[in-house]
């Protein structure tokens, strides 16, 4: 079985719909859904998505049970447990802490448990190595949050906490707004990625490069400004792709008009993810396969992306 290497991959959007639905009955929370099935939709991105902030509205519902340090410990080590079982050798699987503290946890004590669960994991599947990345997030009055955040990255940096990202409703919250918050992470030295480009522009990705990143989520929007592609090849900078995840978000009009395999072309250092299993409905080895049938990546240029992948990670 081929090895495979993930990168951008979110934890609130890949949970088990069947853990889900336990977890609530265990926390006595009220979903929206009568039974598993309609669980099952509710958890995916509506067919009829014109946005990336209509999609996140999927994440609410998983977040609901994600507010205990138990359930986020077995979510990760689930999470692991599937990639390893999808044949994923090496993960880097994200999440903000911030989002896990409405019964009472810290952002500290969040971290903890996805650790806990994510070394669980790779103690019982030895064959892959899971990092985790702490997202700030994007929205009102989230600066404190957000250095707080940053803070927990400093705290944990090591074996299994590896970076630090920002996530969230991206055309709504532009980049430049988180300019303290990174000023914070260059001063600490951390490893970041910074998602930019997809429900934006170029400009976008200028700024996130401005902070000093040299990994970006998504980052298609490249594609408008041949300037910026020639920059991110000359600076060596990875784009975190994810080709199904982009279309459902109507971030390209349709599949064959997503530019990965103009950029790859360029020079690009373009990788292919999952974003998210439960809501995209994917995993990285059904992008693999995508990319081969719709743009006609070969055997050997697959090979090249899971290369840029593996030389991109963060846990060395």
């Amino acid at each position: 079985m081929q090895k495979l290497t993930e990168l951008h991959l979110h934890l609130d959007g890949s949970l088990r719909p069947e853990t889900v639905w336990e977890l609530a009955k265990e926390q006595q929370i009220r979903l929206p859904a009568a039974d598993l099935e309609e669980l099952r939709y509710q958890m995916k991105v509506p067919e009829d998505c014109q946005s990336l902030h209509e999609c996140l509205k999927r994440f609410d519902l998983p977040l609901l049970v994600l507010q205990e340090a138990d359930a986020l410990e077995r979510v990760t080590f689930e999470l692991t447990e599937d990639l390893a079982k999808e044949g994923v050798t090496y993960a880097e699987i994200r999440f903000a802490p911030q989002q896990s503290m409405e019964h009472g946890l810290t952002q500290d004590q969040a971290v903890e448990a996805a650790i806990r669960g994510a070394k669980r994991g790779m103690e019982m599947y030895p064959s892959i190595r899971v990092g985790l990345i702490l997202c700030c997030m994007r929205g009102e009055d989230k600066e404190a949050l957000n250095l707080e955040t940053v803070e927990s990255v400093r705290k944990y940096l090591g074996d299994v906490v590896c970076a630090v990202d920002l996530a969230g409703a991206e055309s709504l919250y532009p980049t430049e707004i988180f300019a303290p918050v990174f000023a914070r992470v260059r001063e600490y030295g951390l490893p970041m990625t910074i998602h930019a480009g997809e429900a934006a522009g170029p400009d976008s990705i200028r700024t996130a490069l401005s902070y000093g990143t040299k990994r970006i989520g998504h980052g298609i929007s490249a594609i408008q400004d041949p300037g910026l592609v020639e920059e991110l090849v000359k600076e060596k900078v990875t784009l975190e792709v994810c080709v199904t995840s982009n279309f459902q978000i109507r971030s390209v009009p349709s599949i064959k008009e997503h530019p990965i395999r103009r950029l790859f072309d360029a020079g690009v250092r373009v990788t292919v993810n999952s974003d998210n299993m439960t809501v995209s409905g994917t995993n990285v080895r059904k992008e693999l396969e995508l990319v081969k049938e719709v743009f006609g990546f070969t055997d050997e240029e697959v090979k090249r992306l899971q290369e840029y992948a593996w030389e991109a990670r963060f846990l060395r």
